[in-house]
């Protein structure tokens, strides 16, 4: 369907009526189509949730809705959302999802406890984490046409892969970046594009950071060939940002059995993960010292790197393949039709 496109993405209004423009459409043709036996509804934006509570109003269906991220929440601890009038808003139009879904799926252990606390009850909420397709992303050689292509063999990738958006502390990577200037074998691989690249790209021009390179998203089938194109993978974000979740591109960078570098804060599901599973190396989000010495330490000792990489991989393959996620889905559609 049409959708207006906001020319600053860093609009709150301009998201908004981008949400707003797929919602009314989508809806119209939504309720002209069949009757389904039941609604599935990814947020975010949670205006999702209230078009698709329409929608099962029109064929008299229950409906799921999928957190992918909770907001406002999320948006309010970046201070994108500062209005104390749009705040209310959109907590009132959380309140309002939430009670009005059969049920709500959530990603993780952290996203279930911040809706207990708002009160949604526990019989109402199925974690089911976000899976990796193992069969896509796997372990490659290290050498291969994507690393030759970009001139990258030879060198210690550090491969940061994702939306270069707000939350992602890549200030703090071009910092630790600087520090490690030392070895000229380092090199820090930005894959992505977002609001966040030019102020970073100046940045690196500015400091002459000649172990920083910037690539745009690659094409899908590229993928796989990327991350085994690197030697270690960066999950670096803010303060505060993954408390409650695990961003997918851990799972990736476990798919393929590449040592983790996490920026995240102590006590998350993220730090937990990589904890339990001994799959990398976390450091306090925003402290480019402990970034570099992470790094550092790695790449002075690959053997640990290469084990870390492995365990992460049978992690993924035991807990978060396609196969097994999709059949947590299909038991959670057939528990709210048969409930219906």
């Amino acid at each position: 369907v049409y959708l207006y496109v906001p020319k600053q993405k860093t609009s709150i209004f301009g998201r908004l009526f981008n949400y707003v423009s797929f919602n009314l459409l989508s809806t119209v043709i939504a309720v002209t189509r069949q009757r389904p036996d039941v609604i599935f509804v990814p947020s975010p934006p949670m205006t999702n949730g209230v078009a698709g509570y329409f929608i099962s109003i029109r064929f008299r269906v229950p409906f799921i809705y999928n957190v992918q991220d909770i907001y406002p929440d999320i948006a309010i601890r970046l201070g994108v959302l500062q209005n104390s009038h749009l705040i209310a808003l959109f907590q009132r139009m959380e309140r309002f999802v939430y009670r009005k879904a059969r049920a709500v799926s959530v990603i993780s252990q952290g996203f279930r406890r911040n809706l207990l606390a708002k009160s949604v009850p526990d019989t109402k909420i199925a974690v089911i984490p976000n899976f990796v397709d193992t069969e896509f992303i796997h372990p490659l050689p290290r050498q291969n046409a994507f690393s030759k292509e970009h001139g990258l063999d030879g060198c210690f990738v550090i491969l940061f892969a994702g939306n270069v958006g707000l939350s992602q502390s890549l200030s703090t990577v071009l910092a630790a970046a600087e520090q490690l200037a030392f070895h000229p074998d380092i090199l820090f691989l930005i894959v992505g594009n977002g609001t966040a690249k030019p102020a970073l790209q100046e940045q690196v021009r500015r400091k002459g950071l000649n172990n920083v390179r910037f690539f745009p998203f690659q094409p899908h089938e590229i993928v796989p060939e990327m991350y085994a194109s690197a030697d270690v993978g960066l999950v670096p974000l803010r303060k505060g940002i993954t408390q409650e979740s695990v961003p997918s591109k851990v799972f990736s960078i476990m798919a393929a059995a590449r040592p983790l570098v996490a920026s995240v804060d102590e006590g998350s599901e993220t730090w937990d993960l990589i904890h339990k599973t001994n799959s990398g190396i976390c450091v306090e989000p925003e402290n480019p010292q402990a970034l570099a010495d992470a790094i550092l330490n790695l790449y002075n000792h690959r053997t640990l790197a290469t084990e870390m990489g492995l365990k992460g991989r049978a992690c993924v393959e035991e807990h978060f393949t396609k196969e097994q996620v999709a059949q947590q889905y299909a038991t959670l559609f057939e528990r709210v039709v048969n409930r219906r």
